[in-house]
């Protein structure tokens, strides 16, 4: 009779939290954790605790408007953005990626935090780890055997946790600038159509040249914004746009020698156009060494302004790094 009563109460827990999965569109959340030997239905737990190590990354109901399911790595601004989706479990950069689990691992974190999520990602589950961050990624995917994982270039800016966020959808490129190429692209561009967004899946090839355009971008606008002391990257653009314009030409060239990749026509016009829907970011030279630096390795016979520019900042003591020799 006591196992009868506990089998009982426990079905009607578990509904409980099925219901509210539904409602809220598959997003689990709270505190609630349960187990069933269904095969549909894996053990979850919450991520709320950040001293909790979850064993398993599924979720109780499909959302409803079909969004493939993920596990979510980080609940910041961009995390927070994705799971609103539904269909996903947000966990926190120290909980457990359960080697039995399917689907993409949205990684939604600063990129100094991918080495210890990399590292304690059980091998079979590392090929869905899917790479969301700003910068040049490719020597530290390289160094995991991660080259081929499915990569993002996010056009969006989310200007607090909890606000929509603002597409990368200009005048110049309507269909958007987000892209996303790999095995888990398709997954991905549908969690940001479910939020309104726009995603272009793309080829490897064509993957390459527009996340240098990004890259070009984050580290232009921050350094002459920087320099300048422009609070904003519109205040950068508008104010200061020929240096942005000398920078940005030569780097293209660099790049297209160093690369042997070509970029398709209108590099400066995508990224002015993008600085204006984006003309509140604030400037500031962060991350050098997945960002700047792998221009200032390509030397100053190759972007001259671009590392002159940089020493001038270390002189007026406006950088938090030394550059390197």
């Amino acid at each position: 009779m006591v196992q009868s009563q506990l089998t009982f109460r426990n079905a009607l827990g578990l509904a409980a939290v099925v219901l509210q999965a539904i409602l809220g569109g598959g997003r689990i959340s709270g505190s609630y954790a349960w187990a069933t030997t269904s095969p549909s239905l894996r053990s979850v737990r919450s991520s709320s605790s950040s001293s909790s190590s979850l064993q398993a990354e599924s979720t109780v109901a499909p959302s409803a408007t079909g969004v493939p399911f993920s596990a979510i790595v980080g609940n910041g601004r961009i995390g927070g953005a994705l799971s609103d989706a539904g269909n996903c479990v947000v966990l926190g950069r120290g909980d457990s990626i359960d080697a039995n689990g399917e689907g993409p691992i949205l990684l939604a974190t600063r990129n100094d935090a991918l080495d210890g999520i990399v590292e304690s990602c059980p091998p079979n589950r590392r090929k869905d780890l899917v790479f969301l961050q700003n910068g040049y990624l490719d020597d530290f995917l390289e160094s995991k055997g991660l080259s081929d994982n499915t990569q993002v270039l996010l056009y969006l800016s989310v200007s607090a946790k909890g606000v929509a966020p603002t597409d990368g959808v200009t005048a110049f490129n309507p269909e958007g600038l987000t892209a996303s190429t790999g095995e888990w692209a398709d997954a991905f561009a549908g969690r940001l159509a479910a939020l309104d967004l726009k995603c272009n899946v793309v080829s490897g090839k064509d993957y390459r040249p527009a996340m240098f355009e990004k890259l070009m971008w984050i580290s232009t606008y921050m350094l002459v914004g920087a320099a300048n002391d422009c609070p904003t990257v519109g205040d950068a653009g508008r104010d200061h746009s020929s240096t942005v314009e000398a920078i940005v030409a030569e780097l293209v060239e660099a790049v297209s020698a160093s690369e042997g990749i070509s970029f398709p026509p209108g590099t400066m016009d995508r990224l002015s156009s993008y600085t204006d829907v984006v003309a509140d970011f604030p400037c500031g030279v962060k991350e050098f060494e997945w960002r700047n630096k792998y221009f200032w390795d390509l030397g100053d016979e190759a972007v001259p302004t671009h590392n002159g520019l940089l020493r001038e900042c270390a002189a007026k003591g406006i950088l938090s790094f030394e550059l390197p020799e």
